[in-house]
């Protein structure tokens, strides 16, 4: 069986739909100079030190002696060591490196950890929010009906305004 939520979902992903209309406004206004804050891409090519650090990588990967498969749900202790020793004590901050999990991003883990939750459970976000943090709960069933307002019937909207110093109030238990 489909899970029937994804249907839920709106047909245009936000960036998506962002860039259709830098490309419009471009074609339109040539003439006119633009920097894009849409879609969070990079705007600069690597620092040598990371491609360096990637063609070592690759070069470890060519070789049974060197070949890493899978890392430790952790992460790998040679770089636990370094986060700890480069990020954190060279500052001053004592951590272990039992202290530090590497995953492959925050965005995923987001994801991740919302599937810890049922589909009755009400959830909160921001207003504004990355949109994949709705999407997620939108496939996990815990969203609601789309209202035509583009907000969904589930979800608490908590604004960040400048109003509120960009901390929302955050609703009380009861309510």
């Amino acid at each position: 069986m489909v899970n029937e939520n994804f249907i839920k979902l709106p047909g245009a992903y936000l960036f998506s739909e962002i860039a259709k209309k830098v490309k419009a406004f471009q074609a339109e206004h040539p003439e006119a100079e633009m920097i894009s804050l849409g879609i969070g891409d990079v705007t600069q090519p690597l620092v040598p030190a990371v491609i360096e650090a990637l063609h070592r990588a690759t070069d470890e990967m060519a070789h049974a002696a060197t070949f890493r498969g899978y890392g430790p749900e952790q992460g790998y202790d040679f770089l636990r060591h370094t986060i700890v020793e480069h990020d954190f004590r060279r500052r001053g901050i004592d951590i272990s490196e039992d202290e530090i999990f590497v995953s492959d991003g925050a965005k995923s883990d987001t994801g991740n950890f919302q599937e810890l939750f049922g589909p009755d459970v009400r959830i909160a976000v921001t207003d504004p929010v990355y949109p994949v943090y709705v999407d997620a709960n939108v496939m996990g069933g815990r969203t609601g009906m789309l209202g035509a307002d583009g907000r969904w019937s589930d979800i608490v909207y908590l604004p960040c305004t400048a109003d509120n110093d960009f901390v929302p109030e955050l609703p009380s238990r009861n309510g």
